[in-house]
């Protein structure tokens, strides 16, 4: 059960269309039911059933449809997920579940994997003070019952684990499931990747490049990377020569916060070293992320990050904040540099970046690599996915 399966909407329906493929080659059906329009494009080449019983035009996404499909349905499932929070499919799937329990027995177990939707920053940020009171609400009259009902909450990583645990009062799930999350692996590199990502960039040419490529927002910290790449331009030109240019990939520069960006770039003069291409996908995607000599994010919160986990399934170092949720891990792994999410975190990721050897950025390549493999790909993922709603330690 999800909202949306719209790719615009985020990664929990990117998680989904990864996982289920992987699912099915352990002998798991799934069906996804959200609240589109059944006739949009981006469901039409979808290998698994997707019930989009939509549209729910409005800022809830209530949709009178959902109840009564599961009133019809559920005895056909063992399991039922509510992906992400605060949307009417959660209450829809807490309410069938207080109707239901008082005259069934054997019901499908219930899970919620909430996609950092629990974590304190969304309360404490300083441009959602109203909309933290409207969780506080939320929270107390329909939220909290929903996820201490449910048979266990699914989390992508320890740290998003132990965050969600600060944020409300009255927070007693029954049980708190670390499942991990993974990714596709990646399409080998191909030169029309290259030749793709160039369309898009012409004035880089050969250019060594660090990579950004996420939403322009606040929340993603650009303001700081643009001020701290500005500096490290500046203070080290004269010095090591041309120094590697900074890409910013992603929609929102046409925002009032990309215009934020743009006047810093204007302002610290650094126009020529900077490109904006734009939104990414496909081929021009896997170029940018191929080309690159690392990947830079300094979130102020990150759940998961898959362009992260997409950097190091390329053998691309991380540059990151410790406010992305599976920095641990990273720099267990020794896949990458981890700063904190401010603008000296920002500067000393670059300084430290470019003060590694040829040898030394090599070995934190392989590493990256070798972290996704063994901690992040789709196989790994799914297995540890199985795991979590059985509580078998096999694939069986």
């Amino acid at each position: 059960m999800i909202d949306s399966m719209n790719p615009a909407s985020g990664g929990p329906c990117q998680g989904i269309r990864n996982s289920i493929p992987a699912l099915m080659e352990r002998g798991i059906y799934t069906e996804v039911v959200s609240s589109d329009a059944p006739d949009c494009d981006f469901i039409k080449n979808d290998c698994f059933l997707l019930h989009a019983l939509g549209p729910a035009n409005n800022p809830w996404s209530y949709n009178k449809d959902l109840i009564p499909w599961l009133l019809k349905n559920y005895h056909r499932f063992d399991v039922i997920i509510v992906h992400g929070l605060w949307l009417y499919h959660g209450f829809a799937v807490s309410k069938f579940y207080q109707k239901i329990r008082k005259n069934k027995t054997n019901l499908p177990k219930l899970f919620v994997m909430p996609h950092g939707m629990l974590d304190p920053y969304f309360q404490l940020a300083s441009n959602r003070k109203l909309k933290a009171i409207r969780n506080w609400f939320y929270w107390y009259l329909i939220e909290a019952k929903l996820v201490n009902q449910s048979d266990g909450l699914l989390f992508t990583c320890e740290q998003e684990l132990l965050l969600a645990r600060k944020t409300f009062a009255r927070y007693h799930p029954r049980n708190e499931i670390n499942v991990g999350y993974g990714i596709i692996s990646p399409p080998p590199f191909l030169p029309e990747m290259k030749a793709a990502f160039n369309n898009f960039c012409p004035n880089l040419k050969n250019n060594n490049y660090i990579l950004f490529l996420s939403r322009i927002h606040e929340k993603k910290g650009v303001d700081l990377l643009i001020i701290a790449y500005s500096n490290w331009f500046k203070k080290n030109k004269k010095k090591i020569g041309r120094i590697p240019r900074l890409v910013v990939a992603g929609p929102g520069i046409n925002s009032k916060y990309g215009s934020k960006i743009k006047r810093l770039v204007k302002k610290n003069q650094v126009e020529s070293h900077i490109e904006f291409p734009g939104m990414l996908d496909g081929n021009a995607k896997w170029g940018a992320f191929y080309g690159a000599e690392a990947f830079f994010l300094l979130s102020h919160q990150e759940n998961f990050g898959i362009a992260v986990v997409e950097a190091l399934a390329c053998g691309k170092p991380v540059l990151i904040s410790d406010q992305v949720n599976i920095w641990r891990e990273i720099s267990m792994g020794e896949g990458g540099i981890v700063e904190k999410d401010t603008l000296e975190g920002a500067e000393n990721l670059f300084e430290k970046w470019g003060g590694l050897s040829p040898d030394e950025k090599n070995k934190i390549s392989l590493s990256a690599k070798t972290l996704y493999q063994n901690r992040y790909s789709i196989e790994i993922a799914a297995k540890r996915f199985v795991q979590g709603v059985t509580g078998n330690s096999t694939d069986n």
